[in-house]
């Protein structure tokens, strides 16, 4: 352990194998001269492991091909695409499919890439490295089966090292199937990224760094490092494992290193801790400031560099109490969530960095600053984007435990959950964004309803997985969603529910390390006089609740909420033509409904008012015995003469005023009743052409002001892009938003109407998109009607830099040309 003392490093240096420990130096701008000659030496520009992109030039079919992995097949005919792809949103809606699936008939497709190998890989690991299959797949190189997953939520690599060909092309051909019993929309396919990893025989092994920062203080942050090292099975080779530790400014600020240990017992990877090093006045990775730190592990033998990865990390404290809640930081931190299926609009459950982003641009703009990963893992894009962001993760495996119902995976549950839990945990331990593991979602109400029999209302089975995920994360506590029932799982449908002396927390829920509750947030005081000892989370909230499930829980002492589909996905429909969830604040297209600020009136410091008109009550139903709905309001003030109209305000301040035309409507408090705090609804408000006002005070004084205005016949489109540094990796997306509007440039959301788009340059056309969610109309092609003034298109950039130009034109409206540059 390096310590510095009167301006000098002081080293120790350990050279038996026998132990870890070697060197460990710690300091500011002298710490490139303090590498022992020997590893500066072994230092090379050239990298030891490739890692490649394996997401473009693949060809596609829809349908079980029973030849689709013979090498010699003839794929000539079959669609040319790139990934991520999800093949399910391409299908037609289909009334008599599943609407739980979102009305998409599940099948297969097979995927096929053509590539040639690089002679210099002979002699080393030659991998394929999936991060998902959607639903199941299966994998073959050269007509031979080298991998698949039977959770396709969860990435798998295929050693390819005895099939691949050096003397002619190899052939990687994918079936995916979107069989299973999802209750959701999943989508189909390659949905994520591929990648073909190089690297020798002795390397760092899958998702084999593990960084923690178990000591942290304003001076100084204990960094402790884990490496683990396979192809050393037999081997008593003298392995170096070199860790140095970059800063968010690119700096160097420590190091440490070790061999890895003798004896190995044979293993096939061997872990290995590495003396912990400080990092002075660290800079701490928080929601404002998401400060993230690199690892870089090199494995160095017979002096020349073997392998080398960078894993990034973040520097912070989490704490959960009964007495708090969570702290960040030692900050107090409610938790101010979303609870969503994985799926991204128009794009389906393709995993867009671009799209994940937006999503979560928008929602922090709104004071989200966390969300749930309702009930799978999300892609890794996904967490890389939380921890640049600063959003809080509650990270989910599964939603059912067991094969009997609700199971989406190809294989039994049983036999599979515990690889699941290993590369699940493993995948996600460094990312500062997660702050708990929830291992399932709603299974605790029924005894034995998922071929699991315990006994004991999941009780066993929760403690044997969290003894496995503590093994590979002690860091972190976990949790379990549970279904809106009581102990001994009494529902809502069963007359005993409502007793007083059956408000009793479900017993799964009682030894948590965190109670997770979905729903019944009006329980929780009586729940706690039962389990006082419990830490309580609202996993779910009810959209159709509003402000109520926040103001309604103890902020002080308990964790935190997340509303249940708060951005509407696919899916899960209660009837068609519905396509999926719409009880949302956000449409799917990311447009946020009036509700939407009734969230940011809650969630942030800002003064907010915002109206909101009734267009009609909408409906609401009892769904997983919770009663959902909304009503369907707009922002508009386009209506019809000499009738009135209900309207919301929905604010943060003491009181509001309405006016119409400057004329005053009246002046109502802000009721501090949980279930109306924070939405003031005003009845047969008589519309005239011209203003709506709705002025905000708090004392006294002006604190925020909506205003919405008549407008006049919509004349032409407005263009807005989202993305204005737009890459050409291939990857990247742009967002075009059009917009209908009158001579003045004002909005006007009752206009319809086509639009058409047409794209040339360095990008393509992917998806074309209006937020409606009742819509038969796919999202290819290049046209799409108008919905409340609205469409969008969706491009992705070519791999060249170069200028894109989109031309819009619409129905009776003057179209518009927008350039962009790709770089």
């Amino acid at each position: 352990m390096a310590e510095r003392t009167g301006g000098a490093d002081r080293r120790t240096v350990l050279k038996t194998l026998g132990t870890a420990a070697l060197v460990t130096t710690v300091g500011g701008g002298a710490l490139a001269q303090s590498l022992p000659a020997a590893s500066q030496g072994a230092r090379s520009p050239e990298s030891p492991r490739i890692r490649e992109l394996f997401n473009f030039g693949w060809s596609f079919q829809d349908g079980d091909i029973a030849e689709g992995k013979n090498p010699d097949f003839d794929d000539s005919g079959w669609r040319r695409l790139d990934l991520p792809h999800d093949f399910q949103i391409e299908q037609p809606w289909d009334k008599t499919a599943n609407r739980a699936r979102g009305f998409k008939t599940l099948g297969t497709g097979w995927y096929r890439k053509t590539f040639k190998a690089d002679g210099n890989w002979k002699g080393k690991q030659v991998l394929l490295d999936f991060e998902g299959i959607m639903v199941s797949g299966d994998v073959f190189l050269n007509g031979k089966k080298v991998g698949g997953t039977a959770y396709g939520y969860l990435g798998f690599e295929s050693d390819i090292s005895d099939v691949i060909r050096y003397d002619g092309d190899n052939v990687v051909a994918v079936r995916a199937s979107t069989g299973g019993n999802s209750r959701w929309y999943t989508g189909g396919g390659l949905f994520r990224d591929v990648h073909l990893v190089v690297r020798n025989p002795v390397a760092i092994a899958r998702h084999g760094v593990f960084v923690t920062t178990p000591v942290i203080t304003a001076d100084s942050a204990q960094v402790a490092v884990q490496v683990e090292v396979g192809g050393l099975k037999g081997k008593t080779d003298a392995v170096e494992i070199y860790t140095k530790i970059i800063s968010p400014q690119g700096k160097l600020v420590g190091e440490t290193r070790g061999f890895v240990p003798l004896p190995r017992n044979n293993l096939p990877t061997v872990e290995t801790p590495l003396p912990n090093l400080a990092i002075a006045q660290p800079q701490l990775w928080s929601i404002e400031t998401p400060n993230l730190y690199t690892a870089e592990v090199e494995l160095i033998a017979d002096g020349k560099i073997i392998d080398r990865l960078t894993k990034r990390f973040g520097i912070r404290t989490i704490e959960f109490s009964k007495e708090f809640g969570f702290k960040l930081n030692g900050k107090k931190i409610f938790l101010q969530g979303i609870a969503n299926h994985h799926d991204l609009g128009a794009v389906g459950a393709a995993a867009y960095r671009t799209s994940i982003a937006r999503q979560m641009d928008t929602l922090k703009a709104f004071g989200f600053n966390h969300i749930r990963t309702s009930h799978n893992p999300y892609s890794e894009s996904f967490l890389d984007l939380a921890d640049e962001k600063g959003l809080l993760i509650v990270d989910e495996l599964y939603d059912k435990w067991g094969s009997t119902r609700a199971w989406s995976g190809s294989a039994p549950w049983n036999d599979i959950w515990f690889d699941n839990l290993k590369e699940w945990i493993k995948r996600d331990r460094n990312h500062p964004s997660v702050i708990l593991w929830s291992f399932g979602n709603e299974l605790q109400f029924e005894q034995e309803r998922w071929n699991w029999p315990t006994g004991d209302w999941g009780q066993t089975t929760y403690r044997i997985m969290d003894v496995v995920a503590k093994r590979y994360d002690p860091t972190r506590k976990t949790t379990v969603g549970m279904y809106p029932a009581r102990a001994k799982g009494i529902i809502k449908a069963n007359p005993a529910f409502t007793v007083k002396e059956n408000i009793v927390p479900p017993e799964l829920a009682t030894i948590t390390d965190i109670a997770s509750f979905n729903y019944v947030w009006d329980d929780y005081q009586e729940y706690l006089k039962h389990a006082p000892d419990m830490i309580i989370y609202q996993s779910e909230a009810v959209t159709n609740e509003l402000a109520a499930p926040y103001f309604g829980m103890d902020r002080e002492k308990m964790v935190g909420l997340a509303y249940w589909g708060a951005i509407e996905y696919w899916g899960e429909s209660d009837g068609w033509p519905k396509k999926g969830w719409a009880y949302s604040f956000f449409n799917h297209a990311l447009e946020p409904f009036p509700q939407a600020w009734l969230t940011k009136s809650i969630f942030t410091n800002e003064p907010v008012v915002h109206i909101g008109v009734v267009d009609n009550e909408g409906e609401s139903k009892m769904w997983n015995d919770v009663m959902v709905g909304q009503k369907v309001i707009s922002s508009h003030w386009n209506r019809q003469d000499g009738k009135t109209y209900n309207l919301y305000t929905y604010t943060n301040a003491e009181e509001v005023e309405l006016l119409v035309n400057g004329k005053s409507i009246g002046v109502q408090t802000n009721d501090m009743n949980v279930r109306k705090r924070n939405t003031i609804y005003w009845k047969d408000v008589p519309y005239a052409p011209g203003k709506i006002t709705a002025v905000a005070r708090t004392a006294g004084k002006v604190v925020a002001r909506h205003e919405m205005e008549t407008t006049g016949k919509a004349v032409a489109l407005t263009i807005e892009a989202e993305n204005p540094a737009w890459k050409a990796d291939g990857l990247d997306l742009q967002y075009v938003k059009v917009y209908a509007v009158d001579a003045k440039g004002r909005r006007v959301p009752t206009t319809p109407g086509e639009v058409t788009f047409k794209v040339s340059g360095s990008a393509r056309l992917i998806a074309v998109d209006n937020g409606n969610h009742w819509s038969d109309d796919l999202f290819a092609g290049n046209r799409k009607v108008l919905h409340n003034g609205f469409a969008m298109a969706v491009l992705r950039s070519g791999r060249s830099p170069g200028i894109v130009k989109i031309e819009i034109t619409g129905t009776g409206l003057k179209g518009g040309i927008k350039t962009f540059q790709v770089k």
